[in-house]
């Protein structure tokens, strides 16, 4: 359930990982590995911002195509 008080900037675990072509899981392991970081919502409904998702999804992506 995405949340209806997201600030804008800002996107919902979903959302990122329907962005970066994840799991849900996925997201929580870039987080653990420190290559995204949280940046408001809940501990159960973290939001991430999207100028580090859109960075994370290039990177990602010229990663993929070497």
């Amino acid at each position: 359930m995405e949340s209806q008080m997201i600030r804008p900037g800002h996107l919902t675990a979903h959302q990122t990982a329907r962005q970066l072509g994840i799991t849900l899981d996925g997201v929580r392991q870039l987080v653990r590995r420190g290559q995204l970081t949280r940046s408001g919502g809940s501990p159960r409904q973290p939001w991430y911002a999207v100028p580090d998702v859109a960075a994370l999804a290039v990177k990602r992506q010229h990663r993929n195509a070497a």
